[in-house]
């Protein structure tokens, strides 16, 4: 193993949501963050306590990278205005590679339960119903962005059930492995701050397959610099399109792969 790959392997935690479920046999799936030494934040500044109830937002906020987020007054997030006209067709020629609209711009990233996640002008979400964020685009950045969302949402709260059963793709079986996890308490209903502050907006995604019915993309996440090169960790998520939106399908052994990245060449960043 080299120095690079020892180092980053030191230095990753896996979301919460995938200890547990290897214990409970769901495999849902595990967000990559890059820890830094000890608990304290890398800007040093203290904890956020997050809004809840409303609309619009608060002042905004800097993430552990030094990168702006904005802090919605419903915890849920704040959808934007969308302009649908703004969606990629098959036929454009960055239909697979065109980041969707909105997300560089201020509200684009939101903290919504301690994690850094994307809203666009153009594919959604469209709306908060239940505390999720539901109506995402029928297109690969629609995808994306329900496949950002959904993970650090059950990351954030691993004992979200209305979440896990109606935005992953789950048999009977694996809700009933969930539940009694959360008989058991091995869930918690909420991550605290100290872990959710390295839920942190991914810098780069990769639309590695689409389809109408399904969607295999890859999130890229900042991690530390190493003998002068700049690392990312890779998350590998399969969407499927059912009932009018996306939904996240549990991850399996085969297809939970890790990969560590020194370039974004070939990536669309937000």
């Amino acid at each position: 193993m080299s120095d690079k790959e020892s180092y980053a392997r030191e230095r990753v935690s896996f979301g919460l949501v995938t200890s547990a479920a290897v214990l409970v046999s769901i495999m849902v799936v595990g967000i990559i963050v890059f820890l830094g030494r000890g608990d304290e934040r890398i800007d040093g500044s203290p904890a956020v306590t997050e809004a809840t109830g409303g609309t619009g937002f608060a002042g905004p906020e800097v993430d552990i990278l030094g990168r702006r987020v904005d802090i919605p007054n419903n915890a849920a997030g704040q959808p934007l205005p969308q302009n649908p006209a703004l969606q990629r067709k098959p036929t454009d020629p960055d239909w697979l590679t065109a980041a969707p609209d909105g997300t560089t711009e201020p509200y684009g990233w939101q903290r919504v339960y301690g994690a850094s996640v994307p809203f666009s002008t153009s594919d959604g979400p469209v709306r908060i119903e239940d505390n999720q964020a539901v109506g995402y685009a029928h297109t690969p950045q629609g995808a994306v962005l329900a496949a950002a969302q959904i993970a650090y949402r059950l990351n954030a709260r691993p004992a979200d059930r209305d979440l896990y059963v109606r935005q992953v793709r789950v048999s009977a079986q694996q809700i009933a492995a969930y539940d009694r996890a959360l008989v058991d308490a091995r869930l918690p209903e909420q991550q605290p701050e100290k872990v959710t502050r390295y839920f942190v907006a991914s810098d780069a995604f990769k639309v590695d397959d689409y389809a109408d019915d399904l969607a295999i993309v890859r999130l890229a996440t900042r991690g530390p610099v190493v003998d002068g090169a700049q690392l990312w960790a890779t998350t590998r998520l399969v969407m499927v399109w059912e009932a009018g939106d996306w939904r996240l399908k549990p991850a399996t052994s085969g297809n939970a792969r890790t990969e560590y990245l020194e370039s974004l060449a070939g990536w669309t960043t937000w």
